[in-house]
């Protein structure tokens, strides 16, 4: 159930989960959990590409390499944030035709929280732990900084994200 706000009504109602709150989850996981990551991770600080720890980025044609995976990261960034404003249009076409009312922009929020945070859980989790095939920080010993990532990132953004969505 989401916090929505009825049309015309002063305080936040119970309703049943919206397009709109669904699409704040995959705006939230393409916004902020891939681009910020292959932004200020990948491009800025330089810390890692999406292969870096398989093909170190040590030749021109090793980055070339790493450089087309990142790609492809930011592509399937894209189609989260794509889904994400169809739901959320679709829900607010919904809300003004009488279907279930838009949710409050702190739930709203809290949903992209949420979906930040598990895509970084989900990704921390399978390619820096499992797979292996990058860690936040390319050095001798990467797992402070995959921890510290799981641990803010993923699970600190799932926390705020429910907060918020509880709150009223």
């Amino acid at each position: 159930m989401s916090r929505a706000r009825s049309p015309g009504a002063g305080s936040a109602v119970a309703a049943p989960t919206s397009p709109a709150s669904t699409g704040a989850i995959w705006l939230g996981a393409g916004l902020v959990g891939a681009f910020v990551d292959g932004i200020v991770l990948h491009m800025l600080l330089e810390w890692h590409h999406m292969v870096s720890s398989v093909v170190p980025p040590t030749t021109l044609e090793a980055m070339h390499v790493n450089t087309r995976w990142d790609g492809v990261f930011h592509v399937l960034a894209w189609a989260f944030v794509a889904l994400g404003v169809g739901l959320v249009w679709r829900g607010a076409r919904a809300a003004t035709s009488g279907g279930v009312p838009l949710p409050t922009t702190r739930y709203f929020v809290g949903s992209m929280m949420v979906g930040a945070g598990l895509f970084n859980t989900i990704e921390g989790i399978i390619d820096h732990l499992l797979l292996g095939i990058h860690h936040v920080r390319e050095v001798p010993d990467p797992l402070p900084y995959d921890l510290g990532f799981l641990l803010v990132g993923g699970f600190g953004y799932l926390a705020v994200g429910f907060a918020l969505r509880r709150a009223r």
